[in-house]
């Protein structure tokens, strides 16, 4: 019989990923009590004792196994585990930040929660609210993983659904690698293992000694969404890669679908900077393939002036795509993105864009033409396992329970098929 034991998980959100947290923690807690309740059943079943006297049993366990336990508690400490430990951040007026951890987290198996790409005000506990850039989030985080480390956390464990600095992984001329640079720095400070949503290179994950990165991959949510859409499974697909960088995981979304694909090739300026959507660096576009009359399914793992996704749109529309449903793991909608988009699908360049919560957004998800996936089931599956020590290749290679999805929601039409390259590319 397995039982998720969480008295040695605590969970600490910063200010940026406190909604994110809350939601991971609302699934773990959910999880926690299915595992508890089918424990105590087959406990009571076996001995032939009652539900109370099995939750006595399991108790006992815990104030025997978890280090710390206090014996004078109460057996609903264990019935309810909050998970997440109360954290003081403090804003000083030079800009430097605190963070006070006002419990004993020793021994604990901590994972410290942040969205460095959360751009809406933040409150701390001075009471003052400030809109944050990636650079404050990441100093944010940097003091609790310091004060985190001093309080005597067993490991640490670094919950950033959008990797920061990923688009700086290589190095064209004078310039640093500042993907790995804030890997490296995350590794010194003592942190054992980063969670994140869909890297931007795999390169990144080469360039540590010892901590580990799980790169998780939103395909299956993705799928299941763009399944669900009225009409989808009538239509005649056909997925098309919005550049040579994204093919690998096109081919993985095109492979699952059992659909052919298309390529879209680009050239850059790259003297001229992308400020917004109107002002982008692609200088020449061409379509590698037919989208006439069909409805183009694109994915992507970063969205952020999105001014090179609606040329695409325009070049797919001007070759007879008939609608256009895009996908992003990590929708930024940076400057003013969202304006550009509402212009664009008002044109009819656009169907739909699906895109995860790995980003916290208040504006984007009121929009007709934005469709939200929750992607915080799969954070707290992830953490759960990790937390006990279990396997989590299943979920990070997600080809099996795709292919499963898909075969019990569509039926295959004879296509010369892609190859499957183990999980998503990145």
């Amino acid at each position: 019989m397995k039982y998720f034991n969480p008295a040695n998980l605590a969970i600490i959100a910063c200010p940026g990923g406190e909604v994110f947290a809350n939601e991971v923690i609302e699934h773990l807690c959910n999880k926690y009590k299915h595992s508890r309740k089918q424990t105590e059943e087959e406990i009571a079943k076996r001995y032939n004792i009652t539900l109370e006297q099995a939750a006595l049993h399991i108790d006992l366990m815990n104030r025997i196994v978890v280090r710390g336990t206090d014996s004078q508690s109460g057996i609903d400490k264990y019935l309810h585990k909050p998970f997440k430990v109360p954290v003081k951040f403090t804003l000083f007026s030079n800009g430097e930040v605190k963070s006070e951890i006002e419990e004993s987290i020793r021994g604990k198996d901590v994972f410290i929660f942040q969205d460095v790409e959360n751009r809406y005000p933040v409150k701390f506990a001075s009471g003052v609210v400030d809109h944050l850039s990636i650079n404050d989030h990441l100093m944010i985080v940097m003091v609790t993983v310091d004060a985190v480390r001093q309080a005597g956390a067993e490991r640490i464990t670094l919950v950033i659904p959008t990797y920061p600095y990923s688009r700086q992984h290589k190095a064209k001329g004078r310039e640093g690698l500042t993907a790995s640079r804030i890997g490296k720095i995350f590794e010194s400070l003592g942190v054992n293992q980063i969670i994140t949503l869909d890297i931007h290179s795999r390169d990144i994950m080469n360039a540590f000694h010892n901590m580990r990165l799980e790169n998780l991959h939103a395909s299956y949510q993705i799928i299941q969404t763009l399944l669900q859409m009225e009409d989808i499974l009538n239509d005649d697909i056909v997925v098309v890669s919005p550049d040579t960088g994204a093919v690998d995981r096109n081919k993985f979304y095109a492979s699952a679908l059992k659909k052919p694909l298309a390529l879209l090739y680009k050239e850059r300026d790259y003297s001229k900077l992308s400020k917004d959507a109107s002002s982008s660096n692609i200088s020449q576009i061409r379509l590698l393939g037919n989208v006439q009359d069909k409805t183009v399914f694109m994915a992507d793992d970063m969205l952020g002036t999105g001014g090179t996704l609606i040329k695409g749109m325009k070049l797919l529309k001007e070759n007879g795509a008939r609608r256009i449903i895009c996908a992003i793991s990590l929708p930024l909608f940076s400057g003013d993105a969202i304006a550009h988009f509402d212009q664009a699908y008002n044109e009819g360049l656009f169907y739909r864009l699906i895109g995860t919560n790995a980003v916290f957004h208040e504006d984007v998800v009121k929009r007709e033409w934005y469709v939200n996936v929750n992607i915080t089931r799969l954070f707290a599956h992830v953490i759960s396992r990790l937390h006990q020590n279990q396997s989590v290749s299943s979920l990070l290679d997600n080809v099996a329970i795709i292919n499963r999805l898909v075969s019990k929601t569509m039926i295959p039409e004879p296509q010369n098929e892609l190859p499957f390259n183990g999980a998503e590319g990145s």
